[in-house]
């Protein structure tokens, strides 16, 4: 058995029998040292451990591993909105049963004792809902940096609603440095795009209801970016709305986040003019679809979905749209989906030639247009979930930090 298989398997063990006996217990305190000592022989690796859990996935370092592949604490771990846990610094033993105590608390939501003490201690680990920021982590190998990170508990932070902003700064970031990596002719970095996708679904579960955080535009050079956050978010939400199960709603989300990376194929002069495109211009911008599918799938097989998604994203319902199409067919669910969804963001972001439409004008013009360019019923759906009294839309600025929250208006 290899050091993160034994140290995992025996965190868990650690974990499970938290909730039989009381600190002090000798079966309980056994456990807590097998984990431990699994704990230190990791650490006499050079990089600290660092560990990711993503929808039945252990990533270990950068590494996924096959041996936890649908491992059940990477499950509960994830549902918890802990799927990142990461060691600066070794850690004492005092410390790792403060750690536990910790992952307990957010496990079971039942009183820990001692928790609020051990809350504001240095414990010399990260953990919580993924993030990942450009610059964080282990980087990319190649001296670029990038990689994954990790949201804290300790003071200060939190992952409970308690009426704090929503922060989506790390992803804003992490959506660009994707951006960038694929620009540079890098590949896709996959793992980070779920990692953002992930942190974004537990933002919109954070209170009762359906939260929305979408971010504003106020530089448009940052459009791309913004957008394709906002897509991700907005097609979930749908998604769930539709039944769909939570992997599918990621795997929709994944697809929302990477519609327009084909855009990084289009020179950044045409890409902000602010004017009317030219012919040859317009020729360029609609190659995203195409390019964006090719980029996916040169990134990853396993991307299917997101690869169709981002071919068919502009095709409208009548045939009509781009790329053409040889003979007229329907489009996958996932791309009707964002269709919608792109539409809405597009038409409720400010632009440099209009101010943004509100929320009920844009849901009457794509009622009004559904016949020729929606599927009417995805229409129909997204406008219930949008006028729905527990859906609520938080505005952040385009560096990701909360501006305001925005009533929705009239429920009709």
């Amino acid at each position: 058995m290899n050091d993160p298989v034994r140290f995992l398997q025996a965190l868990g063990q650690a974990l499970s029998v938290m909730t039989l006996y009381p600190e002090g217990h000798p079966s309980r305190e056994r456990l807590a040292d097998n984990a431990y000592d699994a704990l230190l022989e990791l650490s006499t690796a050079e990089a600290p451990p660092a560990f990711t859990f993503l929808e039945g996935e252990v990533i270990a370092g950068r590494e996924r591993v096959a041996d936890l592949r649908n491992w059940e604490w990477s499950t509960r771990l994830a549902d918890a909105g802990i799927g990142r846990l990461e060691f600066s610094r070794s850690i004492n033993r005092d410390e790792f049963e403060g750690l536990l105590q910790e992952l307990q608390l957010h496990l079971f939501p039942a009183p820990v004792e001692s928790s609020d003490r051990r809350q504001m201690r240095d414990l010399g680990v990260r953990f919580g809902a993924v993030s990942v920021a450009a610059g964080s982590g282990t980087g990319t190998g190649d001296g670029t940096g990038g990689g994954i990170g990790g949201w804290g508990f300790g003071a200060g932070g939190g992952s409970g609603s308690g009426g704090a902003a929503t922060d989506l700064t790390a992803e804003v970031e992490t959506l660009t440095w994707i951006h960038e990596e694929v620009s540079a002719g890098r590949a896709l970095p996959l793992l980070e795009a779920e990692s953002v996708v992930r942190s974004l679904a537990v933002a919109m579960h954070l209170d009762a209801g359906m939260l929305l955080p979408l971010l504003q535009l106020k530089e448009f050079d940052q459009y791309t970016t913004t957008h394709s956050l906002n897509v991700a978010v907005l097609s979930m939400a749908l998604a769930e709305t539709l039944g769909l199960t939570a992997t599918e709603v990621r795997a929709v989300g994944v697809s929302g986040l990477l519609h327009d990376v084909g855009k990084t194929r289009i020179p950044h002069a045409v890409l902000v003019k602010p004017g009317r495109l030219s012919p040859e211009e317009m020729a360029l911008m609609q190659r995203h679809p195409v390019d964006g599918a090719r980029i996916i799938l040169h990134g990853d097989a396993d991307l299917e979905l997101a690869a169709v998604v981002a071919y068919e994203h502009h095709i409208r319902i009548d045939g009509g749209g781009y790329p053409s199409l040889h003979y007229h067919r329907d489009c996958a669910l996932g791309s009707r989906l964002v269709h919608v969804c792109d539409v809405f963001d597009a038409l409720s972001t400010r632009r440099p030639y209009r101010e943004a439409w509100p929320v009920t004008q844009t849901l009457a013009y794509l009622e009004d247009i559904t016949r020729r360019e929606f599927d009417p019923a995805l229409v129909t759906a997204f406008a219930r979930l949008m006028r729905d009294e527990s859906t609520r839309i938080e505005r952040l600025d385009a560096t990701g930090i909360a501006d305001r929250t925005q009533d929705l208006g009239p429920k009709s």
